[in-house]
C-alpha cells in the first residue's frame, strides 16, 4: 500500500472515530486542476502548568512537546506531576491559615470530592457526609429506625457516650453484628 493511501486511511478512521473540531482548507491548484488541501491544525503550548512540584523542572531547552489526547491525559498528568502547596484562609473556624498540599494524577483529582480529600478537616467532613448518606440509605424503609435516631439525638448523654465509644474504635465503622471488642 502506498505512503498516501496510508495516510489517507488513517486520516478518515480518525475523522470517523475522533473528528477533528477545527478543519482548515485552502484550494490548491495540482496539475491544472483546483483542489481543496485540508491542513491539520496542531496548537503547541507553552506554559508552566507544574505548579509547586517537588522536583524542578528541566531547563526550557531541554524539554519536549508531548501528544495529548483524551485517551492520554491522565497518563501526561503523571508524568508531569503538577502540584500546589499553599496557605488558605480556614473559613471552617474561621481563625488561622490551613495548609493545603494537592498533587494531581489524573483530571479526576480537580473534583470537589478529590480535593476534599487532600485537606484533613475537608476530608473529615466528607467522610462524614458519606457516613450521613449510607446511614440515610440503610434506615429507609426500616420501622422507628427514624424515631430511635431522633431520641439518640436529644440526648445528650447518649451521644456523648456513642462519641467516646466511637473515639475508641478510631472513627471505624462496624456493620450490623460486628463485635465492639
Amino acid at each position: 500500500m502506498s505512503r498516501q493511501k496510508t495516510l489517507s486511511s488513517g486520516q478518515k478512521l480518525i475523522a470517523r472515530n475522533r473528528a477533528p473540531r477545527v478543519q482548515i482548507e485552502y484550494d490548491v491548484e495540482l496539475y491544472g486542476a483546483q483542489q481543496k488541501v485540508q491542513l491539520p491544525f496542531v496548537m503547541g503550548v507553552m506554559a508552566d502548568l507544574a505548579g509547586h512540584r517537588a522536583t524542578p523542572l528541566p531547563d526550557l531547552a531541554e524539554r519536549k512537546f508531548m501528544e495529548i489526547e483524551v485517551d492520554t491525559f491522565d497518563e501526561r498528568m503523571k508524568a508531569l506531576a503538577p502540584a500546589l502547596s499553599l496557605e488558605v484562609d480556614n473559613t471552617l473556624t474561621g481563625e488561622g491559615k490551613l495548609k493545603v498540599d494537592v498533587a494531581f494524577g489524573s483530571i479526576d483529582d480537580f473534583g470537589p470530592a478529590a480535593l476534599a480529600r487532600n485537606v484533613e478537616p475537608l476530608r473529615r467532613l466528607l467522610d462524614a457526609r458519606t457516613q450521613l448518606a449510607n446511614l440515610l440509605s440503610y434506615i429507609d424503609g426500616k420501622r422507628g429506625a427514624e424515631e430511635l435516631i431522633a431520641r439518640a439525638l436529644a440526648n445528650p448523654a447518649l451521644l456523648a457516650s456513642l462519641a467516646a465509644r466511637d473515639a475508641e474504635d478510631g472513627g471505624a465503622p462496624r456493620l450490623e453484628g460486628d463485635s465492639h471488642e
